[in-house]
């Protein structure tokens, strides 16, 4: 199932004027979710130059708290004309940008916040995100997510003859990008070797395969267009969107080498009126080393089975020629449960050019694509500089 077009999105209509980042890592004890939010949408503020009564529109999600936004909303000590909680999986932060814009064109806000927090790392992943019993899969007792993506990963190298040093290629990139980044959990270099033999987790992946388990959380801010531009830091603004939604479950993927990511880039490239050769930095969900790999081919940046081939020889590290996950991505910077508003918050960063030793020079364009659930939801978000508009 795929989302419709975003045909009533306006091409730039909306900007990020904030984004910033919580604690990361291992949080303060007694710390909760909701302190890690307030704390993002503070710094986001801060980093926005606005006051956070300023903040008209809400949009949060987490799994550690039920109604997320009325409780937000308390803490903060705000009552928002527009407020959402929509949560699908880690690409709920792409899908509330969408929501954010088309809530800003409407007049149904002003200010919109997006923020997201989890103390995973602090209270056991167990706790954070208690599993739904699926009575298809249940029984058999899968290792979830691990499993599932262990599945789609065996399929590709089947299919297509992904290796597994190709796949621990995206893993060493991944851990050169964090080496450049100072508040990166993962502080060590790291090889193809190394991460083969690692831990078997779930065959093929090794515990290196897979990404870290952090607390965190963060924000980022939007505004209209026309109040942007007299605020602190540059626009960055929105210049397409697209999602799609597949399955629930992985057993229901109609075919395990191919996301919604393939529709939702369509969308976004679409409204954004580029192709992928005009990107210059790309933020991918990495909760696998697999999704890199499949979300590089349905985007379009490489064709259908060629993914492996596309990442080897660090054609995407800090030395390669296309800058990918340039914070050192869920395997090696932090993950704390839903990764995708991260994704967010490093487009921007590089698009203000903010990145010191990561930084991407002259970048203009970015995109970010978040993943949700097992390879289930995929929501995709492409934005660009002053120039591009």
């Amino acid at each position: 199932m795929s989302g419709p077009a975003n045909s009533g999105l306006r091409r730039g209509g909306a900007a990020v004027v904030g984004a910033a980042e919580s604690d990361l890592g291992h949080v303060a004890d007694g710390l909760n979710v909701i302190d890690l939010m307030a704390q993002g949408i503070a710094r986001a503020a801060e980093d926005a130059g606005l006051k956070i009564r300023d903040i008209d529109g809400l949009i949060c999600a987490t799994t550690q708290a039920r109604t997320s936004g009325l409780s937000l909303s308390e803490y903060l000590g705000i009552s928002p004309r527009y407020i959402d909680t929509t949560i699908l999986g880690g690409s709920s932060f792409m899908f509330h940008v969408a929501h954010a814009v088309a809530a800003l064109q409407l007049g149904l806000c002003e200010v919109a916040a997006i923020a997201y927090g989890s103390t995973q790392r602090s209270v056991g992943r167990q706790q954070a995100s208690v599993r739904e019993v699926n009575p298809y899969e249940t029984p058999y007792r899968p290792f979830l997510p691990s499993t599932a993506y262990a599945l789609a990963a065996s399929r590709h190298m089947h299919e297509f003859g992904t290796t597994r040093e190709q796949l621990a290629e995206v893993a060493v990139a991944a851990r050169q990008w964090a080496l450049l980044n100072p508040v990166a959990w993962e502080k060590k270099p790291l090889t193809v070797a190394e991460v083969l033999s690692a831990r078997m987790v779930s065959y093929p992946f090794t515990v290196r395969d897979i990404c870290l388990v952090t607390d965190g959380g963060g924000a980022i801010i939007l505004t209209t267009p026309e109040r942007a531009k007299n605020l602190k830091k540059p626009p960055v603004y929105v210049l397409g969107c697209g999602q799609a939604i597949t399955h629930a479950n992985i057993s229901s993927m109609p075919d395990l080498t191919v996301t919604g990511a393939l529709e939702s880039g369509k969308q976004a490239f679409a409204m954004a009126g580029l192709k992928p050769s005009d990107i210059a930095v790309v933020e991918l969900y990495d909760a696998f080393t697999i999704n890199t790999i499949l979300f590089l081919e349905d985007l379009g940046f490489c064709a259908k089975g060629e993914g492996g081939n596309f990442v080897s020889g660090g054609r995407i590290a800090p030395s390669g020629t296309l800058p990918v996950n340039t914070n050192g991505g869920g395997l090696s910077y932090c993950h704390p449960g839903m990764y995708g508003l991260f994704l967010l918050i490093e487009a921007v960063r590089q698009l203000r050019g903010e990145c010191g030793a990561r930084q991407v020079l002259s970048a203009q364009t970015a995109i970010a694509h978040g993943n949700g659930g097992v390879l289930s939801s995929q929501s995709t978000v492409i934005f660009g500089t002053a120039a591009t508009i």
